[in-house]
């Protein structure tokens, strides 16, 4: 099954120059990668007689264990002929400096067999338009196994990627929404909202029973933005913010400046508690799990926490799941969940063969059972396996990516790096009611546009 891939428009000098001023930071191994058979030209596309590898060969991140540790698994057990003269040959580096690591490695065609993709979604794009990632639609359509990425997952990375085809497998796929505790919302005698204008009313009731009403990372920034991105896209519809990319709008016309006075209005009532904008990650999934709050917007990644009995002090049953609410009026929809695709991972064209497309063929069969079953991990995979002692949040989150009709990406997704991080570092202030709507709009539009 030897494959062409085309080049596209943009060249590996190109991407080399971009990785220039990252070399001091990024003084990293290649992962090893030795396949033997395939050689690239500067255009990326690959050597169409090359059907053999010595090695498959992965880069991750050092703080990621699991998808290392599946893949393994993977080599091992349902893999085993696919790694029968191809071994698994893995390497980590510090994830700190991750795009500009990728950078680099790209620029010298020192990419891995399979790697973790770029985290700016715009850097992916670049890999993507110099020929560096395979087209895993084709791929997986040669080995006719196409149906093994659930169609939610496929079209959130075709979305981020802003491309047709499928440049990256989806080893998590998570939905977004509120979770929240129950015999909270029984005690103050509030019903799961449907619109914001419900949340914001369910919010007051809590807060004049006592109970916090969100519990937010505020400190990290990102858990507030979700929400203003949310109720942009809710309010404006589904492509409000890629507008903002286009240059067809900005942040701080007066219809997205609503989005972020609304996440605002919350801070300056109090609802998110005291030095809200402080709070980072671990304390905040902490004071949820302890009951110390009544709604938590966050990922579903976060079931690996709630099905932690150590940590879940209020009880993984006593935990349910609203979808973010719609805003009265709105061109947007209920139905178009919040979602992401957590960590993908690429493949490289240079170093493409039949024996790198049969791992990437049984890959895609049979990651999501070994992720699920070992680290209760949900992927963007189709599941034929249920564990027997999967909790039903687990199984009710499977059902909503199932059931999912559309969906859409993050507040920050389509911005530049520097619009990313002074949004995340400024999304704390929205929280404590440090910033008005329109200062923190001001500052992310700036920065997109510096």
């Amino acid at each position: 099954m030897s494959m062409t891939l085309a080049p596209r428009r943009t060249t590996l000098a190109a991407i080399a120059l971009t990785g220039v001023g990252a070399l001091a930071l990024a003084a990293c191994s290649s992962g090893g990668d030795t396949s033997a058979s395939d050689t690239a030209s500067d255009s990326g596309s690959t050597d169409e007689t090359a059907t053999t590898s010595d090695e498959f060969t992965y880069l991750g991140q050092t703080q990621n264990t699991t998808i290392i540790g599946t893949l393994e698994s993977l080599e091992t057990g349902a893999c085993a002929a696919a790694a029968d003269g191809t071994p698994l040959v893995s390497d980590a580096i510090d994830g700190t400096t991750w795009d500009q690591q990728l950078q680099v490695l790209a620029g010298n065609d020192a990419l891995s067999n399979m790697s973790m993709a770029a985290g700016t979604p715009s850097l992916m794009q670049d890999f993507i338009d110099a020929g560096l990632v395979v087209d895993l639609s084709d791929v997986l359509a040669e080995y006719g196994v196409e149906d093994s990425v659930l169609p939610a997952a496929a079209a959130t990375l075709e979305q981020l990627y802003q491309t047709d085809d499928l440049y990256a497998l989806p080893t998590e796929y998570n939905i977004e929404g509120f979770w929240y505790n129950e015999e909270l919302f029984a005690e103050a005698g509030v019903e799961v909202p449907t619109t914001w204008d419900e949340l914001v009313d369910a919010a007051a009731t809590l807060d004049a029973a006592g109970i916090q009403p969100f519990v937010a990372a505020g400190g990290d920034g990102w858990p507030v933005t979700r929400l203003v991105g949310n109720y942009i896209l809710r309010d404006l519809g589904s492509d409000a913010l890629q507008k903002v990319a286009d240059g067809e709008a900005s942040l701080t016309d007066p219809e997205y400046v609503a989005g972020a006075d609304a996440v605002a209005a919350l801070g300056e009532a109090g609802y998110f508690g005291a030095a809200a904008g402080s709070i980072d990650y671990d304390t905040a999934m902490n004071q949820f799990l302890t009951g110390g709050g009544a709604m938590f917007y966050m990922g579903s990644w976060a079931l690996a926490n709630f099905n932690d009995e150590e940590q879940n002090q209020i009880g993984v049953d006593n935990i349910g799941y609203f979808a973010f609410p719609e805003v009265s009026g709105g061109a947007g929809s209920i139905d178009e969940v919040p979602a992401n695709a957590g960590i993908p991972v690429m493949f490289t064209t240079s170093s493409y063969s039949d024996d790198i497309g049969e791992w990437i063929a049984c890959i895609a069969q049979n990651y999501g059972d070994v992720a699920l079953a070992e680290s209760g991990q949900v992927t963007g995979f189709t599941i034929t396996e249920t564990p027997a002692d999967q909790s039903d949040l687990t199984t009710l989150v499977q059902d909503e990516i199932a059931n999912a009709t559309g969906s859409v990406l993050w507040f920050e997704a389509a911005f530049t790096s520097e619009g990313t991080t002074v949004s995340q570092t400024n999304g704390g202030g929205l929280a404590s009611g440090n910033l008005t709507g329109e200062e923190f709009m001001q500052l992310v539009q700036d920065a997109n546009e510096g």
